[in-house]
């Protein structure tokens, strides 16, 4: 039997569990460095058995990793200049392979962007090793490109996070409404000026060997939140790998089709200062064919959009 640490510090052995397939490492003060990433997927390492993996010992569910923002890697990877930090945005998007369909993606960003009262600074492809991955995965596998995106001057942080997520739901309800072609291998990660998600159809032991900017020594954060998948009422696939863009879960929510009429009958009678007119771009809320910890991010990230801090919104999405 595994003897646990004596109590020091914050910790103490009275309140050790089983994780479940989540894992989090930090700096209480904030400090930044690549060890808390490197630490972040070696607990990815150690959860491994508590993923699921197909016929095919090479495919998994998925996994991933949410850090803050690696600006001193940005700034000596990106062949254009970036602003301040916290003074730009970056996009993870998953974006089809064919380059055709691939561009127009990207341009639906190019005019949405501008149209929310903001400026593309550049783009930059992700490198990834997609050698390591299993057959059903790299048949799926999507394209990995990141958007930079500038803010404005004489805008808070706050409102420039709610325009990128504005932004981003006005590309995906043109995409749908459209049903651009490739339109099964978009999805966003993660798009803000503070966080940036790196996830996929993954192992947990593959997710450091896949995503080569997690390696370098430059891409430091003062946490990193990790998870490994295993599906219960959903099929893998990239975009259902945690983490989401606020959280990462293990188990189900038997009211999920509640949960999501509610939202939708609230559509109407919702209003927000914050977003004010915005407010109509971001429905549908929760898209069809969703995890329920999609759902249940989707509704999260409205309520700290919409002006709530953290601890409140999710003392609000407890029944």
């Amino acid at each position: 039997m595994m003897r646990l640490p004596a109590a020091q510090g914050l910790y103490d052995p009275r309140n050790e569990h089983d994780s479940c397939g989540v894992g989090f490492v930090a700096d209480i003060k904030g400090r930044k460095s690549h060890q808390h990433v490197k630490d972040g997927l070696q607990i990815l390492l150690n959860l491994d058995h508590r993923g699921a993996v197909g016929a095919d010992p090479l495919t998994g569910d998925g996994a991933g990793i949410l850090t803050q923002i690696p600006d001193a890697f940005f700034r000596a990877v990106c062949d254009f200049d970036l602003p301040a930090p916290c003074d730009y945005g970056v996009g993870m998007l998953f974006l089809p392979k064919e380059p055709a369909a691939r561009a127009r993606f990207e341009q639906l960003w190019e005019t949405a962007v501008p149209a929310e009262g903001m400026q593309i600074i550049g783009w930059r492809d992700v490198p990834v090793d997609s050698s390591i991955l299993g057959k059903a995965v790299f048949e799926v596998e999507p394209f990995h490109r990141q958007v930079f995106i500038a803010k404005p001057a004489d805008w808070s942080q706050d409102k420039f996070e709610r325009k990128l997520y504005v932004a981003r739901k006005t590309v995906i309800n043109q995409v749908t409404d459209e049903v651009l072609p490739g339109i099964d291998d978009y999805y966003v990660p993660s798009i803000s000026s503070r966080t940036i998600v790196y996830k996929g159809m993954l192992l947990a032991t593959q997710v450091g060997d896949y995503y080569d900017d997690l390696r370098d020594s430059r891409f430091e954060s003062a946490f990193a939140l990790v998870h490994q998948r295993f599906s219960t009422n959903t099929f893998p696939s990239w975009r259902l790998a945690h983490p989401y863009r606020y959280v990462c879960h293990n188990g189900e929510i038997n009211t999920v089709r509640g949960n999501i009429n509610w939202m939708a009958a609230r559509k109407h009678s919702m209003k927000s200062d914050l977003f004010g007119d915005d407010l109509d771009k971001v429905w549908p809320l929760i898209p069809e064919g969703q995890s329920d910890t999609a759902c249940f991010d989707n509704a999260l990230e409205l309520l700290v959009q919409g002006g709530y801090s953290m601890m409140h919104a999710m003392m609000l999405m407890i029944p």
